[in-house]
């Protein structure tokens, strides 16, 4: 029916007992005389812009160019943008060849009133209808605004740009541009319903605390810098903001012993490192009764994204304003080994991965070291012998995560509350494939149950029957694990400092 009204639309009407064309031979009447027009109006510089812009944006090739700018920006937000605005293109790009330009049949505009200086190159030899070029400019600009509406607004002008020259250089009527940017919106919207933005997940934050200070300009603050997490852009930006905070760049050697140094003369204490650097400032901001400020830095950030903290300006806001919640802490006990998880724990397949990965990376480098360890993790056929409530069990992975791990569409899990006082505790079960069962639970969702993956949710957790010296994995780290293995949960443990609005 869409195809029939399309066509209609762009062909004239046929004649009838009454006199005149119908509606839609008016309309299309209109977007000739809307494209002669603009053909014969004359666009103060446009004319050395507009084709070499219309050019650009063959094949994506502009858009690709944006989006590798903004993915290799270094910000979160810009790389969320970049992702998000590819795959609004591809999707508009795929529906227009597939279904827009084979369901209706349009013939490009005739090109006598343009003047010559306008014409591409190379004229397009596809059918008019709808404009490709402007579904996936409006397409990338839709996707990059839906995740960041100043990175939008950046972009939009050059998407305009690029639509309304398929009309200046000839190859589309103007009914052809407004209806494949229509497309590309309504792509981007479709790729945010299957992948949610992040203003539409849950906020994770508990109700702000009132006991923890504003600092303005940072006084107070000691902030603690793990110089090998590579963000000094990041770091740059807070020493800036808050010139009255304290700095320490930490090296190398004994984290815990310098945050325990800083810690007696903080009213705050910060951490700027990975999800490993921030366990360690959380169990010394435990030991000392303060608040922590974290600022991502490094290869991992579970803790810092899910508290809503991406980079300098969240940490800001949240410092001077004061703003913190109450979160969360898990413990666990073995007789080799103790300590807190922010984010997860696990025994089996993970920190063997982890363990093999570090044993090799110095060999053949990062990348490849994270292949040959999965390789040699896969390739065992050695599962977790442990009793869990009385039951003997063979696992292939034990997790344990502090809170409920969701998930939106096809987004990867994260926690809606960084309080709700549960262990997420899934296993893997033991038994042939093993490749296959830790795919099939990474794919189930939380709660579910099948022959090769059990969830559930409770405050405590006791193993026994581990043999001793099997590895454990905490927020990244390994140590060796006991014979027998209890975790709880500490409710409300640690206060954070998190923006009251997340921009």
């Amino acid at each position: 029916m869409c195809a029939d009204f399309f066509a209609d639309l762009i062909t004239p009407a046929p004649d009838v007992t009454k006199p005149g064309p119908s509606l839609r031979g008016r309309l299309a009447a209109l977007d000739r005389r809307v494209f002669e027009f603009a053909a014969g109006s004359n666009w103060p510089g446009a004319e050395r812009v507009l084709p070499r812009l219309s050019r650009a944006a063959n094949h994506g090739v502009l858009w690709f160019g944006i989006g590798g700018a903004l993915a290799l920006s270094g910000s979160p937000k810009a790389r969320r943008a970049a992702v998000r605005g590819i795959a609004s293109l591809a999707v508009a790009s795929a529906t227009i060849n597939t279904l827009g330009k084979r369901s209706v049949r349009r013939a490009r505009p005739i090109l006598d009133p343009v003047p010559l200086a306008r014409r591409l190159k190379r004229q397009p030899f596809t059918t008019s209808f709808p404009s490709g070029h402007a579904a996936s400019a409006a397409a990338f600009a839709t996707g990059v605004a839906l995740e960041s509406r100043g990175l939008g607004a950046a972009v939009a002008p050059v998407a305009f740009s690029v639509a309304a020259s398929r009309v200046y250089t000839g190859a589309h009527f103007p009914g052809d541009v407004l209806v494949g940017a229509a497309l590309g919106v309504g792509a981007a919207f479709a790729v945010r319903g299957l992948v949610p933005t992040r203003d539409q997940m849950p906020s994770p934050g508990r109700p702000l605390v009132e006991d923890v200070p504003a600092l303005p300009g940072g006084e107070g603050l000691v902030m603690v810098v793990n110089a090998n997490a590579g963000t000094p852009e990041k770091v740059k930006a807070l020493r800036d903001a808050l010139p009255a905070a304290e700095f320490i760049e930490f090296t190398g050697g004994d984290l815990t012993q310098v945050l325990q140094k800083a810690a007696p003369r903080a009213r705050a204490l910060g951490i700027s490192g990975g999800d490993g650097s921030v366990n360690t400032a959380a169990r010394v901001a435990l030991e000392h009764g303060l608040p922590l400020a974290v600022l991502p830095g490094g290869t991992l950030n579970h803790f810092a994204y899910d508290l809503g903290v991406e980079d300098a300006g969240d940490l800001v806001r949240a410092v001077q304003g004061g703003d913190a919640v109450a979160v969360d802490v898990g413990r666990f006990h073995s007789a080799e080994t103790s300590g807190i998880f922010l984010n997860t724990f696990s025994l089996g397949a993970y920190p063997e991965l982890v363990h093999e990965r570090e044993r090799w990376s110095a060999r053949v480098g990062g990348r490849l070291a994270d292949v040959v360890a999965a390789v040699h993790v896969l390739r065992r056929d050695h599962p977790l012998n442990v009793r869990i409530g009385g039951s003997d069990r063979k696992l292939w992975l034990l997790f344990a995560g502090n809170c409920t791990y969701r998930r939106m569409g096809l987004t990867a899990g994260r926690r809606a509350s960084l309080a709700d006082g549960l262990l997420d505790v899934r296993t893997v079960g033991g038994g042939r494939w093993p490749s296959f069962r830790l795919l099939a639970a990474a794919l189930s969702g939380p709660l579910s149950r099948s022959p090769f993956h059990t969830a559930t949710r409770m405050t405590r957790l006791r193993v026994d029957g581990i043999t001793p010296g099997t590895p454990l994995a905490y927020d990244g780290e390994v140590s060796p694990c006991g014979p027998v293995l209890s975790i709880e949960k500490e409710h409300e443990a640690l206060r954070v400092y998190r923006p009251l609005t997340i921009l």
